[in-house]
């Protein structure tokens, strides 16, 4: 047996286990960086931290304060909450009581939220703020078994018996420890790997979401496993932004523990690129769509800057992308990733620049960034890889715990998510399917045996409902959707989500696209355009401080846009080709149901609330 294959396979029962010995292991290094207001009340945050010992003391409060409300082992508590160090310790206090979270995330409307606390059952909810607590209060008569709301931030609540502060919870819990000093120690020594440790909702696009169980057997897997794949180190920071009711940000929390370094967190996606240069990371996940704004930015930037730099910035990313592709090309033949003396020179110039520039941007230390949760269109992952910025492609579902592959640190591989994670079986049925199987596999559906059945075998093999190809040395390209492949009227399947992909790397302008054609004769798109990047163009086309939905209506702004989607057509296949397309008036966006808090395109969403735009594209009208 490896060392790897060890490490795994003797791994603790959960990961409240992996906590108490990252504490008892290096109680005084820091854990956790996170932002409060500055002493001034203006300016830029200031940035506190906690170390092992302080984050235990916490948890350890949080937890006995649980056990004084009556939390029983495998009991839920909900936790509506944007990404914070507060969820962190609340999440750590629930699995080190013996229960189980449930995430919600902190933009679900009224009546999903209180259903999946009523689904889930949920005994106690940790909320954020006024408005979470407001969303419980509206729907308590409909949920008798809600025994408290717990807040974070206090401001505009009025708290009683019902209603404390998460203070209040841990001056609880404390009092209830110098009691019982062992209290947390022994329900934490009681855990079984099979133990319910998180109820995630999946995102519903129809119907109601349904709750993947994630045993803590799962999480201290993805713990073992992330730190034997040597992408993170003891002395990294890692940059924590996405959402923790997420599975693949909940995923990194796991990591986090085993390997021991610090987190700076913040959930604040508009502080981005403000906070930065301020933690500057060595380590950060992300999604496709972060990496599409910074893209589209710097274009859009360039652009603006005049015609010379811009060629500049044309010529620079070209080099990048042939680097990139060389460099990897030859480091998989042979081991090195060299380039020849010409381009090397090429690329040293472009480096100076505009790739320099670029990395400081991301704070000057990044090392590598891990994406995941959707396709990252290969041009712009070749291009950032060129400039110095690694971008490792990742794979996983919320039913597999949310990192079942992900690229190797040097032999990464652009347009492929990597190799599987030690431990992690996977093969491709005869339809293209994906199939896994593994300790990160989720228990099943919460109360939905049926659903569960659908999609897990008994011999463990779980459907992803992905297609994919799987090279002979064992790297996975996703190439769509089981249930997103279209075919049109003349039979040709076609995968929107690559063409979607390859549009973004074209067109600097793009937020959002969908491609359409199921059962028609000819492709369709819905294109809205990221409003700060069109900006620029903008105001040297006339239409500075116009609004959003005039700038898109212009004809100046449907001509440049034509153009980007003729550029993409000049690679697509005939049936492929967008042969019409609509700007929309608006982004799509979270708040109107058009795109999941992990920034996933909801179709069936978004083809029902335009599909007078996509009728009025097939009007009368037949292939040529």
């Amino acid at each position: 047996m490896s060392d790897t294959q060890t490490l795994i396979e003797n791994r603790p029962p959960s990961v409240a286990t992996l906590f108490q010995e990252r504490v008892a292991a290096t109680p005084d290094t820091e854990a956790y960086r996170y932002p409060v207001p500055s002493a001034t009340g203006s300016g830029p945050d200031d940035w506190k931290t906690l170390t092992w010992a302080e984050a235990a003391d916490r948890v350890n409060a949080i937890a006995a304060g649980l056990i004084e409300l009556g939390v029983n082992p495998e009991e839920r508590v909900a936790l509506a909450s944007a990404t914070r160090v507060e969820w962190i310790l609340a999440d750590l206090g629930i699995m080190c009581a013996g229960a189980a979270t449930t995430t919600v995330y902190p933009q679900t409307n009224l009546e999903e939220s209180a259903y999946i606390l009523s689904d889930s059952d949920s005994r106690v909810l940790i909320a954020e703020n006024a408005e979470q607590v407001a969303k419980a209060v509206a729907k308590r008569a409909e949920l008798p078994h809600l025994g408290h709301v717990v807040v974070i931030d206090t401001d505009g609540v009025e708290t009683d018996d019902w209603v404390i502060s998460l203070a209040e919870l841990e001056r609880r819990g404390a009092a209830r420890l110098e009691k019982e000093a062992g209290l947390v120690k022994e329900r934490v020594a009681a855990i079984t790997k099979d133990q319910l440790a998180t109820l995630i909702y999946t995102s519903g696009t129809t119907g109601r979401p349904k709750g993947v169980r994630l045993p803590h057997d799962n999480w201290a897997y993805m713990a073992k496993a992330i730190a034997t794949t040597g992408l993170v180190r003891p002395d990294d920071v890692q940059y924590l932004w996405l959402p923790l009711a997420h599975v693949f940000g909940k995923v990194l929390t796991s990591g986090q523990i085993e390997v021991g370094h610090v987190t700076a967190v913040d959930g604040r996606v508009d502080k981005i690129i403000e906070n930065l240069p301020v933690v500057r990371p060595t380590y950060m996940a992300a999604v496709p769509r972060i990496f599409e704004k910074v893209y589209n930015g710097v274009a859009a930037k360039a652009r603006a800057g005049g015609g010379a730099k811009y060629k500049i910035f044309q010529w620079a990313a070209g080099v990048a992308r042939e680097y990139a592709k060389v460099t990897q090309d030859n480091f998989r033949r042979t081991g090195v990733a060299d380039a020849p003396f010409g381009l090397t020179a090429k690329h040293n110039l472009a480096d100076k620049l505009v790739y320099a520039k670029i990395r400081e941007a991301f704070g000057g230390n990044l090392r590598a960034c891990v994406s995941g949760s959707a396709a990252l269109a290969p041009e712009i992952g070749y291009f950032f890889s060129g400039a110095g910025i690694h971008i490792l492609e990742g794979y996983g579902l919320t039913e597999s715990s949310a990192a079942s592959f992900v690229n190797p640190g040097e032999a990464y591989r652009t347009g492929t998510v990597g190799k599987p994670m030690p431990g992690t079986e996977v093969r491709i049925a005869d339809d293209g399917e994906i199939l896994l199987r593994g300790p990160a596999i989720m228990e099943g559906y919460h109360g939905l045996p049926e659903k569960t059945a659908e999609v897990l075998e008994s011999d463990g093999w779980f459907h992803t409902g992905d297609i994919g190809e799987l090279s002979p040395d064992g790297y996975l390209r996703i190439t769509d959707r089981k249930k997103d492949l279209i075919k049109t009227s003349g039979g040709k399947y076609i995968a929107p989500a690559e063409i979607e992909g390859q549009f973004k790397a074209v067109c600097p302008y793009v937020s959002n696209i969908l491609v359409h054609g199921a059962d028609r004769n000819y492709c369709t798109a819905l294109i809205a355009l990221d409003e700060a990047a069109l900006a620029p163009w903008a105001a040297e086309n006339g239409l500075a401080g116009k609004p959003y939905a005039e700038i898109v209506a212009a004809p100046a702004t449907v001509e440049m846009v034509d153009g980007y989607v003729r550029q993409l057509n000049e690679g697509l296949q005939r049936w492929q080709t967008i042969k019409k397309f609509r700007l929309l008036p608006r982004d799509l966006d979270i708040e109107h149901g058009e795109i999941t808090p992990s920034l996933k395109l909801k179709r069936p969403v978004v083809e029902r609330e335009y599909k007078h735009l996509i009728d009025e594209m097939y009007a009368g009208t037949r292939e040529a």
